[in-house]
């Protein structure tokens, strides 16, 4: 009997070069772990990842010069875009289509001796937080202090890159840090009496997209699309192997122990979610309008403009079994013909 390859493997035979960037978080861990298990082979894709960048900021910048095809990044792609940069949004790496509130992989660590309470937002008032500026956990420190009905001014926001904030944590530079994983789980771990003063709470809808140059996307269709169900599969993979994904990041992320990726993936596989729904449209939009209300940005543009879905949706049409496993996306935030989000 004659075994006929699928189209997706025939495809393999010649496959397309695609370079594409990730930061140094857990949460990016589908791109090495679609390497390591060979999905984008099986796709047709030849992917090489650049090296981790310390935020979506110096994504950016690598992908506006050339470096990458395309990055994961959320947050920062909002002054980019303001600033001039044609970026358009084709898929999550992290994030949640079926409801709106999704921050499981954010955290505030503070030293035990701060003054700062566990759980009490309250208690933030006159702090020093450290936090990376127009990033998530920028978009995360000033819905905690929403939360509690604090101002921006009621505290003192430092900007620090991931990679610092425990040291400066340690040295006592500042109370508190905010951050994505792994930076609050090695917090917790290297600051001897350190407290999580909260995870997560559903506080803010986490922005984490597939991003390209619109130049770029509008030529190479059929491509993203390979990259989808490549990073699709290897969403799946890491939701059902969480120990062995996490044992993937640590020869992807520099400094990452396997006890502090496996505690950082029980959060991840919460929000590992590629597809798009209105709520991510409404994660995009608030996410502008707290940034704008807050004075941080000045404008705000259409997010209909930047985020193309048809790609995803091919997808999950194509090969519905690699999401199976979640959620169903509710019928009212479903993506139809002629969809257009509406605040």
């Amino acid at each position: 009997m004659l075994l006929l390859p699928s189209p997706a493997l025939a495809q393999a035979k010649d496959p397309v070069k695609l370079k594409v960037g990730m930061v140094a978080a857990v949460d990016m861990l589908a791109l090495p772990i679609a390497v390591e298990r060979g999905f984008f082979e099986k796709y047709g894709l030849d992917v090489t990842i650049a090296r981790p960048y310390a935020t979506g900021v110096d994504a950016l910048n690598a992908l506006q010069a050339g470096e990458t095809d395309m990055v994961q990044a959320g947050v920062p792609s909002i002054g980019a875009i303001l600033r001039g940069m044609d970026l358009v949004f084709f898929g999550n790496f992290s994030g949640n289509a079926t409801k709106l509130g999704s921050d499981a992989t954010l955290a505030l660590v503070a030293n035990g001796d701060s003054g700062i309470v566990k759980g009490d937002l309250k208690s933030l008032k006159g702090k020093k937080i450290a936090t990376s500026f127009g990033t998530i956990n920028h978009l995360y420190i000033l819905g905690l202090l929403e939360k509690a009905g604090l101002a921006p001014t009621d505290v003192t926001l430092v900007n620090t890159p991931p990679p610092e904030m425990t040291v400066a944590l340690l040295a006592k530079g500042v109370d508190a840090f905010v951050c994505w994983d792994p930076a609050p789980v090695i917090g917790m771990k290297d600051v001897p009496g350190a407290i999580e003063v909260i995870r997560g709470g559903d506080v803010i809808s986490y922005l984490g997209f597939n991003v390209a140059l619109r130049p770029w996307m509008e030529k190479n269709g059929p491509t993203i699309e390979k990259f989808l169900a490549a990073v699709s599969e290897a969403d799946q993979w890491m939701r059902k192997n969480p120990k062995q994904a996490a044992g993937i990041g640590t020869r992807w992320i520099p400094g990452l122990k396997l006890d502090v990726a496996e505690t950082a993936m029980q959060y991840n596989i919460q929000q590992v979610d590629r597809r798009i729904s209105a709520h991510n449209y409404r994660a995009l939009w608030k996410a502008q309008d707290t940034l704008q209300r807050l004075g941080v940005i000045k404008s705000v543009f259409d997010v209909n403009k930047h985020i193309e879905p048809k790609f995803i949706l091919s997808v999950m049409k194509t090969y519905p079994d690699l999401f199976s496993d979640l959620q169903p996306i509710p019928a009212d935030v479903e993506i139809k013909p002629g969809f257009v989000f509406k605040p």
